[in-house]
């Protein structure tokens, strides 16, 4: 039962920070241009970078957030039972970097300047999408190795291999160790 809990808590809890993530990239990542046409708003410029722009800021925001999220857990999950925060990172960071889509997408907070080569219509702000769906993983991603990294090392510094010749060090500790007694 309590895994359960801990699962469900660290869901919670990144699902939300997920909104949190999509206001933070509505007001940091630019909105491309468009122009509107009879046929409806077009991209204005197809070589804007904004729609590139727009997908790194998204990377950059949950990312960070990943890389704080796994960190945090590993320190709330180290008195206890590390499985359930683990699936909760994955699962939760999955299901926050989708919603902080979706909030970023609805959210018009951000800068509304827009620019366009060669164009001398009349510009409108365009959405905020994601186009490079690969940066929906960042934030899980992040999050688990940075989770696995610190139990690495963590256990490393443990580890009873560390310490060859039983715990016990053949050369005696380094401090009086001289080379001048060979």
């Amino acid at each position: 039962m309590r895994n359960a809990r801990d699962l469900a808590i660290t869901v919670l809890v990144l699902v939300l920070t997920g909104a949190v993530a999509g206001i933070l990239w509505s007001l940091a990542a630019p909105r491309p241009p468009y122009v509107m046409t009879e046929k409806g708003p077009v991209l204005a410029d197809p070589s804007t970078q904004a729609l590139i722009a727009a997908d790194g800021w998204f990377a950059i925001i949950t990312g960070a957030l990943g890389l704080a999220c796994g960190a945090v857990g590993y320190s709330v999950s180290r008195r206890g039972r590390p499985l359930p925060t683990v699936l909760g990172l994955a699962t939760g960071g999955l299901l926050g970097a989708h919603l902080a889509r979706l909030v970023g997408q609805a959210v018009n907070l951000g800068a509304v300047s827009v620019t366009a080569a060669g164009q001398s219509a009349s510009l409108i702000p365009g959405p905020l999408e994601v186009t490079a769906q690969g940066v929906l993983y960042a934030w899980p991603t992040l999050a688990v190795g940075v989770f696995f990294a610190l139990e690495g090392i963590a256990g490393y510094r443990d580890s009873p291999l560390r310490r060859p010749f039983g715990g016990d060090d053949p050369y005696g500790p380094l401090s009086s160790y001289d080379i001048s007694d060979r």
